[in-house]
């Protein structure tokens, strides 16, 4: 058995737009870094909110596992398969009423394994449950079966991301935060092994507001009214990182971030 397994974590996909990136920029990450496990975050994959079961399996044709945050609910028709994928998480705070689940261990052909965690944030967002103890023991659970552990963090505040990248150091492999989708540079492995950014970022629309098109976004703040939000398909880009961990520690011991950006009209 390999003593390290590669992991590609790619940011929220936006829309049509990102679904679009993805499948243009993915083989020649994949060419370059050879993940054995393929992470990303879907939840605006539909529209630019939400994800339905046709997108849902789209994407798993690409990806292995998708993970979410606040607006994985967004779509109705998501209550309904929900809890039949478990492929497809969503955050593992949210109340054990919802359908669904909040972790995920993936196995590949040498019998590695690799669990994943998703995880909501609470400031400025739904008053849920602490992702600081339901990481406790949502962790506690996956070291007993391996000691490689992905947490997608879906938060708004940097704070609250920092916070739990600290706390969960040298307890999980990697702490990547999701949600705001603008990549930040602060990606590190953490003193204890675990490595860490602030927000991936994004796969969508180079041209744009956070994925969305530009003019109903400056329409919001010019006016304080409303908009209907549609993803933009001006330019395209890709953020994503990857992780090399070490199979019997668990330890981060390489990362590196890629963005991948094309402006419009370019070949």
């Amino acid at each position: 058995m390999q003593d390290k397994i590669g992991i590609l974590f790619i940011g929220d996909i936006i829309g049509r737009p990102g679904r679009k990136a993805l499948k243009k920029y993915l083989p020649q990450l994949k060419s370059k870094y050879s993940p054995t496990l393929i992470i990303a975050n879907g939840e605006n994959a539909a529209g630019g909110a939400g994800i339905t079961e046709r997108i849902c399996r789209e994407l798993l044709s690409e990806v292995n596992v998708l993970t979410s945050g606040n607006h994985v609910w967004d779509k109705r028709e998501v209550l309904s398969f929900i809890g039949r994928e478990p492929r497809l998480l969503r955050p593992a705070n949210y109340p054990p009423i919802n359908p669904g689940r909040g972790t995920y261990i993936f196995e590949d052909g040498d019998g590695r394994k690799v669990g994943i965690l998703n995880l909501q944030g609470r400031v400025f967002m739904e008053p849920i449950d602490c992702p600081f103890r339901v990481a406790d023991k949502e962790v506690e659970k996956l070291r007993a079966v391996t000691p490689v552990i992905i947490v997608d963090f879906h938060a708004e505040a940097t704070s609250e991301k920092q916070a739990l990248g600290w706390y969960l150091d040298g307890k999980v492999s990697a702490v990547i935060g999701t949600h705001t989708h603008v990549p930040t540079a602060d990606e590190r492995i953490l003193p204890r092994g675990t490595a860490y950014i602030t927000d991936m970022g994004m796969a969508g629309g180079l041209d744009s507001v956070i994925g969305i098109r530009r003019e109903p976004a400056l329409q919001r703040f010019l006016t304080g009214r409303s908009q209907r939000f549609e993803p933009e398909a001006d330019g395209s880009m890709l953020s994503a990182m990857f992780i090399e961990v070490d199979c019997q520690t668990g330890k981060a011991i390489r990362i590196q971030k890629e963005i991948i950006k094309e402006e419009e009209g370019e070949e």
